[in-house]
């Protein structure tokens, strides 16, 4: 028996964005990541008052409850992702601004933009083992004990220690060196020469080896294989456009970092992330899937 007080409502729902923001890095869904925070507190309230007194840190607790649906979950994705429909992209996140405009203006349900949503790394965890992104997420981004991490993972601390290392020298390699103010140069000079259907210019503002991958997820048109090369890119943008006259290109922050919307009578129908190294564009991931586009669409419930 405690004589701990049970935490109170404001209390534990002040824990909340941790939880989503935990959640978000680890699953790259933000409607999976909510699907996860609501789980996360229905075991929390499924348990009794004095089971909730016992727990010293209920932030702790519920991080690590969170972290455990979402290494079973990942532990499932495979088998999802090959019914997948087309390449699949982690679901982009827009500027805060943005969210309150299109979804909710509660900041308990924002998830937090800095370098470890951006889209490069996101896709860079979605290449790892379940074990490998829980111990690396939770310790390098949100730095948890390796202790604390090993009891989530089911591994001992030094095998959560090596998976974290593995997975911060992917990392690494994936970094972007250039700084905001210049991709964002970059991608406004993209914007415009794809707005001219200007294939030399964009051609120069490629890179030869450039990729650009979507994801429609068998909902919309969408290319089923990523397209490379530099010419092959500028003149599968340039048949958009003419595919699809009355597009509209926004500039925008997309998972923190500078991004392109393309809206059609008013409508996001895509958001596309870039990696950019100097004056050119390596890839472009084009998020087309409606059902990731719902942060981006004004009256989504």
């Amino acid at each position: 028996m405690t004589n701990r007080p049970e935490p109170d409502l404001g209390a534990i729902m002040s824990e909340r964005r941790q939880v989503i923001n935990v959640a978000y890095r680890l699953l790259g869904s933000l409607a999976d990541a909510e699907d996860v925070v609501q789980e996360t507190y229905a075991r929390w309230y499924a348990m009794s008052p004095q089971q909730r007194e016992a727990i010293a840190s209920p932030g702790a607790w519920l991080t690590k409850v969170a972290g455990r649906i979402c290494l079973d979950l990942l532990g499932s994705a495979r088998a999802r992702r090959e019914r997948y429909v087309g390449e699949w992209i982690p679901e982009p996140l827009p500027e805060p601004a943005e969210w309150i405009n299109g979804r909710s203006a509660d900041p308990a349900d924002r998830v937090t933009l800095d370098e470890s949503i951006g889209m490069a790394f996101l896709v860079v965890l979605d290449s790892m083992t379940p074990a490998e992104r829980v111990a690396f997420v939770l310790h390098d981004v949100f730095r948890y004990p390796f202790a604390e991490v090993a009891e989530i993972v089911g591994r001992t601390p030094a095998a959560c220690r090596q998976l974290s290392s593995s997975a911060r020298r992917r990392i690494r390699a994936s970094r972007s060196p250039e700084a905001p103010a210049a991709q964002r140069a970059v991608v406004r000079a993209f914007k415009e020469a794809w707005e001219a259907k200007d294939i030399d210019a964009l051609v120069g503002l490629l890179d030869p080896a450039a990729i650009v991958i979507a994801d429609g997820g068998g909902l919309v048109n969408a290319v089923l294989r990523p397209i490379e090369g530099g010419g092959q890119v500028a003149r599968y943008l340039v048949g958009i456009g003419d595919r699809a006259p009355g597009l509209t290109i926004l500039e925008r922050t997309v998972n923190g970092q500078p991004g392109l919307v393309a809206q059609h009578d008013g409508v996001t129908v895509t958001v596309a992330a870039f990696a950019v190294a100097g004056d050119r564009i390596e890839r472009i991931w084009a998020v087309r899937n409606p059902e990731k586009l719902r942060p981006w669409t004004a009256g989504t419930p």
